[in-house]
Formats: C-alpha cells, structure tokens, sequence
C-alpha cells in the first residue's frame, strides 16, 4: 500500500504454570490505508493478461490461531470477509485473504481499506512496514516495554502505568520494493531473538519481514537472573573459604584430608541450590539470607565435629557470614550503580557540548564515591571479626580493590 496506518492497544497477561511465568496478550489492532495507484507496466505485466475477476487481498499474519472473531475488511465501499489462504502461495507462507471485485485496470486507483483485529499473542508484537508510508502507534499497560526489530520508535512515553510508543517510517528506508512478481520477494515468519534473527536474515535476505519492528513485553529481572549474577562470585566464595579452611588447618597445625575439602565445596554448592530454590517462592532477599544461614551452618556444625574445637567452628562461621555479606554488597553496588550511571551515560551521548564535560565529572565522582562505600563496607565488616589481623585485610585490598583499577589505568594509558 502507498500508505498504512496500525494503531494498537495492548492488554498484558502474565499466566503462571507451576513456578513459571509467561507474558500474553490481548490486543485490538485498527489498520487502514490505501492503495495510490498500483503500476502493473512497471513489472511487464499487460492489462489484457491479468485474471481480474480473481484478484485476491491478503493480510499476513505469522499465525491466525490468535484470532479471536472473524476478519473482515472494508475495501472502499466493499465489506470483505478474510478467510485463510485457499491455495499454497510459495510468496507468503501465512495469511488471511479475500476476493476483490475488479473489471479492469481503473480498478487499480484510489483503493482503501480497513480493519479491525482482536488478537492474541504471547511475548512480542511486531509489524511490517510494508507501506510506502507507514505509521504505527502501539499503547499497552505494561511497565516494562523492549522495543525490538529494525528500527526503534520515533517517539516513546513508559511510566509505572503503562507505556506508549510510535514508529513513522517510509518506503525508502527499506530493502524491498512496493510492488514486485511472483517469489522475487518473500513474508514469512522471522524470528527476532538475538542469533536466531541474524542468521534468519542471512539465510532468506528477500523475506520482507526482516524489516520489522515492535515492542515484546519483558519480564524484569527474576529470581533466576539474579541467581544467575550471584553464582558468578562463586568461584570467589569458594577460593575465600578454602583459604580461610586452610589458615585455621595450619595456624592450629590440625590435618584436614583434601576429601574433607570436597565435602565443604559441596556444601557451597549446596548455597546456590537453596537460593535458586527458595527464590522462587519468597523472593531472591529472602532467599539469599536464608540459604547463607543453612549452609554457614552445615559447614560450621561440619568443622566443630572435624577439628573438635567451637572457637575455630565460630570462627570459620563468621568468616563464611562476612563473606557472603559482602558479596551481596557487591551485587546491590553493581545493581544501584548501573541505574545511576545510565541517565549520566545518556546525557553524555545526547547533552549539547558544554553539558557534557559537567556530566562526566558527575560520573567519575558517582563512580568513586561508590568505591569507597564498597572499601569502607568491607574493612568493616572484617574489623567486626574479633582479633581479625589488619595485614589480611590490607593483602585483600591490594590484591583485589586496588590492583584491578591500577591495571585498567596501565592499559588505558597505553591506549592513548
């Protein structure tokens, strides 16, 4: 069509089976516009060789099984009622289509058209610009919009209510042509997943649905995701506690078999187990506190029994107790830091010219004053461990607060 218009209004469903959940959707969809003139010479088509009592409409859709009513169109003063394709049509894999009432080539002038469409779907909407000017406008009471496809919105509104967002695009910015014959050019599924896309596009670059946009409605971060995050300090947590198994085993010269050791690291990977478990039920805070408690008290009441001492059992638990605090310290260092930090980064990119040296002073102060409460929360922590030795402490901020920042700097340097 010359021109298309799509405004949609989106209703989020979250469905839940078992400890799951899944993001549907109900939508009503408005489209209309027109066909300016379609140009049957431009594709060494003689009029006298066109089947006109048999010219068909079709409306694409990926899968019409999320149809709530019937479809029907009205093509100027015409109601046409959409059906599913009749016969395969190696040009478009899926779509609903209907019979127009066409005599001739006149015919060809000035066609609208419109339609109304309850749909259902789950995760993303997207559309395809098949217009020569096409605008669409999508609205829905969902928080957390991820804008995907070719081409972001011009315009877009997110509150806590809700968001809005529109895309304009034209024909020139896309890489097929408005009218074309037979298979030159292909509407077929796509899939818009990260590699998946990609290697979609590569493997069918003429499917003209490799130029479309939308908004897949997105679930914030879970307690998966979080889970995921923690268990990558894991290798820290069990390098710290091995260390700390190890000094209490030879300052107090008591042999420990190396098959003891596997049974504390089972015991740690006993951790992410819990806190995956118990995430899923009470929330990732909850869970975090919880599944420290269990496992600081099975490797505690573990070490009583093996060196038959409560002190070092006391000991080793406070240190397993700190340990774990702080690396929840950095979890929430790195969560708070990136969401003050992105607006900064933002202004950076876009703010005019005098703005932007104001903006990254502002970022380094942001980002050293977070590392200093990140270094003022661990020495406190380790100097709430009574008789704790002050030089390990120096040893853990040298080797791993104050050595990483000095190498970044080195590399930096020698970049410029």
């Amino acid at each position: 069509p010359g021109e298309l218009k799509i405004n949609a209004t989106v209703q989020p469903i979250e469905k839940h089976r078992g400890i799951y959940k899944v993001m549907l959707y109900s939508s009503a969809i408005n489209l209309s516009g027109k066909f300016n003139s379609i140009q049957i010479e431009r594709m060494n088509i003689l009029p006298q060789d066109v089947i006109w009592n048999e010219a068909m409409i079709k409306l694409p859709l990926s899968d019409n099984k999320g149809l709530n009513e019937e479809l029907t169109m009205r093509v100027n003063d015409s109601l046409i009622t959409l059906s599913p394709q009749s016969a395969a049509d190696g040009a478009i894999s899926s779509a609903l289509e209907g019979k127009l009432a066409l005599t001739g080539p006149q015919d060809l002038e000035n066609i609208n058209f419109s339609a109304a469409l309850n749909l259902n779907g789950s995760q993303q909407l997207l559309f395809t610009p098949s217009g020569g000017a096409t605008t669409v406008n999508v609205k829905a009471a969902w928080p957390h919009p991820n804008f995907t496809g070719d081409i972001l919105p011009q315009t877009s509104a997110i509150d806590k209510n809700g968001f809005t967002a529109s895309w304009k695009t034209i024909a020139g910015k896309n890489n097929f042509p408005q009218q074309w014959v037979g298979r030159d050019y292909t509407i077929a599924p796509n899939d818009f997943n990260t590699t998946v896309r990609q290697s979609t596009v590569e493997a069918n670059p003429k499917n003209i649905n490799a130029a479309a946009f939308g908004v897949s409605l997105f679930v914030p971060v879970n307690g998966y995701q979080k889970t995921m995050r923690s268990i990558k300090y894991a290798a820290l947590c069990m390098l710290l506690t091995f260390a700390a198994f190890f000094i209490i085993e030879t300052s107090n010269r008591k042999s420990v078999h190396p098959f003891q050791y596997g049974l504390v690291g089972l015991a740690l990977v006993l951790f992410y187990t819990l806190l995956l478990s118990f995430s899923e039920y009470i929330g990732f805070n909850f869970a975090y506190a919880i599944a420290a408690f269990l496992t600081i008290g099975l490797i505690g009441w573990f070490v009583k029994g093996l060196l038959a001492s409560n002190r070092l059992a006391t000991f080793l638990s406070t240190i397993l107790m700190l340990l774990y605090g702080y690396v929840f310290t950095i979890f929430l260092f790195n969560m708070m830091a990136g969401l003050v930090l992105l607006p900064i980064i933002v202004s950076i990119a876009y703010a005019p010219d005098e703005l932007q040296h104001f903006s990254i002073v502002t970022a380094l102060i942001l980002l050293a004053g977070f590392l200093i409460y990140r270094l003022v929360r661990v020495s406190v922590l380790w100097m709430s461990i009574p008789r704790a030795p002050v030089f390990y402490l120096f040893l853990y901020l040298c080797a791993f607060e104050v050595a990483p920042l000095l190498l970044i700097r080195k590399i930096v340097l020698m970049q410029v």
